[in-house]
């Protein structure tokens, strides 16, 4: 739970359209929810803010404290976070910086809010630069012009799951033809790796306990002789689960230390999720096509 002082920033920003006053006063403030990486519970945080080539920039500086924030360790664990700055509210994937992509946003963050600065000579420990990067439907990669069916809705996440995977193994592939891992100088994958593959993890998660739990037993009623085929679709969930397992063990520490295994499970990955997203869309989107998308309110009566 936020501490009472937290929860009064909190409850003046949302009732002030992000604006408060005391500490806080004229800075570039946001909220940033995170999920609890042992708790799985949601937590709200006041921090400020830095902008940066149209990026918002959240940097851990516990006040200077020897210990990275708890909101840091949240979002290295699960990595999509939830942001409200101003009236907006988003939802984002974290991605510390690194090297000198790190040194370079810190400098920029200390140009704006020297403060940063005063917080990083109180300790030793390099204090972490957060770039959350937004994003929204309305960005995914073949994108249908419409979603006006279920049909649409299942093709829509279907290809922005595609993508998402094709981001991280192609960022994967570039790791392997640097200099640096060529040479062994680089013992594991970075953050940025990390971070994405995490992400696409809790969404394809998601997406599979919907169906599992919603979308598939729904249809099921209306068409009992395919039963088979959600057996069927069930256990590829289960397999597609399975490889999950063993990504996210590899992804456990801050980075991968066994990177060419990571390499082999996330082909594996790819080739079962693309299977199986081929299978269910051959079989679903016929019978999804009519259906309205978003479902019709209910009539008051």
């Amino acid at each position: 739970m936020p501490t009472s002082f937290h929860q009064s920033v909190i409850d003046e920003f949302r009732a002030n359209e992000g604006k408060v006053g005391g500490p806080f006063a004229g800075g570039d403030l946001l909220l940033l929810t995170t999920t609890g990486a042992r708790s799985g519970i949601s937590r709200t945080v006041p921090l400020g803010c830095v902008r940066h080539e149209g990026a918002l920039l959240v940097v851990g500086s516990n006040l200077g404290g020897p210990r990275h924030p708890g909101w840091y360790h949240n979002l290295l664990a699960r990595p999509v976070v939830r942001v409200e700055v101003g009236t907006a509210d988003f939802e984002a994937l974290a991605v510390p910086a690194e090297g000198e992509r790190r040194e370079e946003l810190f400098a920029h963050a200390v140009r704006v809010a020297p403060g940063y600065g005063d917080y990083q000579a109180r300790t030793s420990r390099p204090l972490p630069v957060v770039v959350l990067e937004r994003a929204e439907p309305e960005e995914r990669e073949g994108r249908p012009r419409e979603v006006r069916t279920l049909a649409d809705k299942l093709l829509e996440v279907h290809t922005w799951l595609r993508g998402q995977l094709r981001q991280v193994r192609a960022g994967t592939e570039e790791y392997f033809a640097s200099p640096g891992a060529a040479a062994g100088a680089a013992p594991g994958l970075g953050l940025q790796i990390r971070q994405r593959c995490l992400a696409f993890c809790q969404a394809l998660e998601f997406h599979h306990a919907s169906e599992d739990g919603h979308l598939f037993p729904g249809i099921a009623r209306h068409h009992p002789h395919l039963g088979g085929v959600f057996d069927r679709l069930a256990g590829e969930h289960r397999t597609v689960a399975r490889i999950q397992g063993e990504l996210a063990a590899l992804l456990v520490r801050v980075t991968v230390s066994e990177p060419e295994r990571f390499r082999q499970e996330l082909a594996a990955m790819s080739t079962e999720l693309n299977a199986h997203l081929d299978y269910e869309e051959e079989v679903l989107l016929p019978l999804l096509a009519d259906v309205p998308w978003p479902p019709a309110a209910p009539r008051v009566t």
